[in-house]
Order: structure tokens, then C-alpha cells, then sequence
């Protein structure tokens, strides 16, 4: 049997902020496999966020190694990082930053502009955006209407289809049903965990909502920031 491929490799890591007299952040071995979906919980101010940004090469570490697909964040100047970024992860924001003005198709399809690796993986862009838009339950009457037209939890899966387009090996979700209520909240968890399966990527998900530990067979939870 096969195994998964290696997506996201942490080891050794420590993060302080300059002034800090602690470590924000301390891993000592963390890896993500393709298909894997992990849960990071943790109270505000114990990292969460930056675990996400240095997982996507946005922070360089303090001290350790993060590694996507084997390829060391430190190792690349700050313009292949911005592209290698583009090419393999695909980032589900708290905020969203949906281009309000764009139609939700046009946003569904902006990695693609970024990116023609992920491009060339769908084939036929326009079409994946269309299949993963009626995936995500978004009639196609929604479709050619600026995002800003939408309910929160349409825009959501608009992020969510953004995200997954182009089938990059990572996706990292950060608190991306915080603004949902229960009802939204379980359907969105479905029907993300579903096209994440399909397209056999790896999933990083940040939340600070225990309820939605159920959804996930991996979990990590970070400490407040201080504790030893």
C-alpha cells in the first residue's frame, strides 16, 4: 500500500515575537499528509493564527523548519514564496476577502490568474468553478451577482470554491465559521470536509469552537500563550 504523500513537515519550531519573553509558539514535530485533515484549537492569543501563516510561508519561523511538500519556506526568496504559495495552498480566510465588486465567479476563478499551475490542473477553470460552486449548494442564478450581494454564508462557500479551485495540496481554513450559526455552521462543516475528500487535499482548520472537534479525526490543541 502506498503512502500518502508528505504535504506540510514542522519540526523544532519556536516563534517569539521581538519584546516576547516567551515563545508564542513551540512544536516540536508536526506533519500533515495529503488527505489528512488536522484541527487546531486553541483559546485566543495561543498561536492559532500564526501556525496558519507560517504553515503558508507568509512568517518565517523564529527557529525551526516548516516545510510544504518538502520544500523548505526559509529556502525561498520572498518571490518564489509568494508563487510557490500561489501554485499549492489554498487559504480560507476569517474576514473571506471576497473582491466585493467581482461577481462570485470571477472570485471563485482569481487563484487561477495567480497562479497557471493551479490553471492547468483544472483544465477547464470556468467549468471547475462551476462544479464546485453547485457542490458547495450555490444556485447558478448567484453566480454572475457581485459577493457583496450575498448573505454571509454564501460568501463562505464562495471563499470556500476559492480555495479548493485548481486542487492545491493544502488548504488552510482559518475560523471560517465563526460569523455562522448552528444550522450554517454543520452544513458548511459537510460539505467542505466533502470537496476537501474529493479533491484529496490536505486540510488545515483553525477554530476555537470545540463543537467542531466531532468533524475531525486529528486534532492538536495549543496552550495560552505562557504556559509550560
Amino acid at each position: 500500500m502506498v503512502e500518502p504523500a508528505s504535504v506540510l513537515q514542522i519540526s523544532g519550531l519556536r516563534q517569539r515575537w521581538p519584546g516576547q519573553a516567551h515563545d508564542l509558539l513551540q512544536i516540536d514535530a508536526l506533519s500533515l499528509q495529503a488527505g489528512q485533515h488536522l484541527l487546531v484549537q486553541g483559546d485566543s492569543g495561543s498561536g492559532k493564527s500564526t501556525l496558519l501563516s507560517l504553515a503558508a510561508g507568509v512568517l518565517l519561523a523564529s527557529q525551526g523548519q516548516v516545510s510544504l511538500l518538502g520544500q523548505s519556506w526559509r529556502d525561498l526568496p520572498a518571490g518564489r514564496r509568494e508563487q510557490w504559495r500561489a501554485d499549492h495552498v489554498g487559504y480560507l480566510f476569517q474576514q473571506l476577502n471576497l473582491l466585493p465588486y467581482l461577481s462570485v465567479l470571477d472570485n471563485v476563478l482569481l487563484p487561477c490568474r495567480f497562479s497557471r499551475r493551479r490553471a492547468e490542473r483544472c483544465e477547464r477553470p470556468q467549468e471547475q468553478a462551476r462544479e464546485l460552486l453547485s457542490a458547495l449548494d450555490l444556485a447558478p442564478a448567484l453566480w454572475p451577482l457581485q459577493a457583496a450581494r450575498l448573505s454571509v454564508g454564501q460568501q463562505q462557500r464562495v471563499a470556500a470554491a476559492r480555495a479548493l479551485i485548481g486542487q492545491p495540496e493544502l488548504v488552510i481554513a482559518d475560523e471560517p465559521t465563526s460569523a455562522l450559526d448552528e444550522r450554517r455552521r454543520d452544513g458548511f462543516m459537510q460539505l467542505l470536509l466533502k470537496q476537501c475528500e474529493r479533491s484529496g487535499c490536505a486540510l488545515l482548520f483553525v477554530t476555537h469552537d470545540s463543537r467542531l472537534a466531532s468533524y475531525f479525526e486529528h486534532a492538536v490543541h495549543l496552550p495560552e500563550r505562557g504556559e509550560r
